[in-house]
C-alpha cells in the first residue's frame, strides 16, 4: 500500500490526525494525546493496516515538547508508519500505554520512564528500569543537570 492509500485509510480511523512524508521514507502521523491508543488500536487491529510489529518506540526530548515516536511495520502488508505524540507538559507527561495492543511496548514504555520521566497510564508495572529507584531527574532531558557525574553535553 502506498503512503497515500495508507493515509486515506487511517484518516477515517480517528479525526484530526497531521500526516507528513517530509524528510522520511515512512508516513508519519502525529496524533493528540487523547486519540493515541484508539488510533494504535485501529492501525493494529484493522485488517487493511495490521500494523503486527512494533518495531521501536522512543522517548524524545524537543526542547519546548517531551514526545514518544512508534515504528510500526505490517508484517503481512509490508508498510511502515511512524506515530509521534507530544505533550508540553514537562512537569507531568502522560501518554496511555500501548502494551496492551503490542506486547513488546512493556519494556520500551519503562525505559522511556526511565530517562525521560514520561509516564503511561495503565501500564501494568511502570517503574525504572536501567537507574535505581532513588536515582534523581530523567538524564536524557535536555535540561538535566548532573552535578555528580558531570555529564558535558
Amino acid at each position: 500500500m502506498t503512503n497515500e492509500s495508507l493515509k486515506e485509510v487511517i484518516n477515517r480511523f480517528v479525526p484530526n490526525l497531521e500526516f507528513s512524508e517530509e524528510g522520511s521514507q515512512f508516513l508519519n502521523i502525529l496524533v493528540q494525546p487523547g486519540q493515541l491508543h484508539r488510533l494504535m488500536l485501529e492501525l493494529k487491529s484493522n485488517n487493511g493496516t495490521y500494523f503486527d510489529y512494533l518495531f521501536c518506540l522512543s522517548g524524545v526530548d524537543w526542547g519546548e515538547e517531551l514526545g514518544v515516536v512508534y515504528h510500526l511495520e505490517s508484517t503481512t502488508h509490508r508498510h511502515m508508519v511512524v506515530v509521534k505524540v507530544n505533550t508540553q507538559n514537562r512537569e507531568d507527561p502522560a501518554f496511555d500505554s500501548v502494551c496492551d495492543i503490542w506486547a513488546t511496548a512493556e519494556f520500551h514504555e519503562r525505559e522511556v520512564f526511565d530517562f525521560f520521566g514520561i509516564k503511561f497510564n495503565h501500564h501494568p508495572n511502570l517503574k525504572r528500569l536501567f537507574l535505581t529507584e532513588d536515582w534523581v531527574g530523567f538524564p536524557l532531558r535536555k535540561d538535566y543537570v548532573d552535578e555528580i557525574n558531570m555529564i558535558i553535553k
